[in-house]
């Protein structure tokens, strides 16, 4: 293991869950994730893919277990100190992508920039101006410079898709966790945002976790977690 890689960037300890007056959705869910290592979480439709993606940003309070990041325990934080977490850590790329859709490509890739000051340091540090950041991982991502100033609802689902992997990446967070980002491509499609995001991933250090249905993907990923077996063990 690498010094980079000698503190888990998400560690999940014991983690169970349940909805009010329902059976656990899983319990005894333990991992550790480090910088640049990639992980899938695969299951079916209801075993509590996008539930678990919201304990480890700390939406939802696990029933029991804890979720350090970085070494702090996210039990017990602030609603507030949860969401500057939230902001400076973890990127996030959601199924619908979540765009602001009258925003422009470049508000909608800028704006963790603009709302967290360690994302906009770690920008500027990296490519000395936001300009500069902007347009590298519009290139990255293979976002035409011309797309700019477009209003994100004008888009294709193909190029929202890219913008919001843009987004999530600005400012160097620690950790991108994303949700079926590749459900809507056909395969070629999404085997090569997959390598983009790896790309991205890699010369950044960052943990990424992804949700998926599909086990198809499982070969592309360093480990993989199948809650469907979790829940039934």
């Amino acid at each position: 293991m690498t010094a980079l890689q000698s503190t888990a960037a998400i560690r999940a300890v014991d983690l169970a869950f349940a909805w009010p007056k329902q059976k656990p959705l899983y319990s005894d869910v333990s991992f550790e994730l480090y910088p640049g290592q990639k992980l899938l979480i695969t299951g079916p439709s209801g075993c509590g893919k996008s539930t678990l993606l919201n304990l480890l940003a700390g939406v939802v309070e696990p029933s029991s277990g804890s979720i350090w990041i970085h070494e702090e325990n996210i039990h017990g934080l602030s609603a507030s100190a949860k969401d500057q977490l939230r902001g400076e850590q973890m990127g996030f790329i959601f199924q619908q992508f979540n765009l602001l859709p009258y925003l422009s490509v470049r508000d909608n890739i800028l704006l963790p920039a603009h709302l967290f000051a360690k994302r906009q340091a770690a920008a500027l540090a990296q490519f000395g101006s936001l300009d500069h950041a902007l347009r590298y991982y519009m290139n990255h991502l293979g976002l035409s410079t011309d797309l700019e100033n477009q209003a994100a609802h004008r888009l294709s689902i193909g190029q929202q898709q890219r913008v919001a992997a843009a987004r999530a990446f600005m400012g160097k967070p620690s950790i991108v966790i994303a949700d079926e980002p590749t459900s809507a491509l056909d395969e070629a499609n999404q085997t090569q945002l997959l390598k983009l995001f790896f790309a991205l991933a890699n010369e950044q250090q960052t943990a990424l976790l992804m949700v998926s249905h599909d086990p198809r993907l499982s070969p592309y990923f360093d480990r993989q977690l199948q809650l469907a077996e979790v829940s039934s063990s």
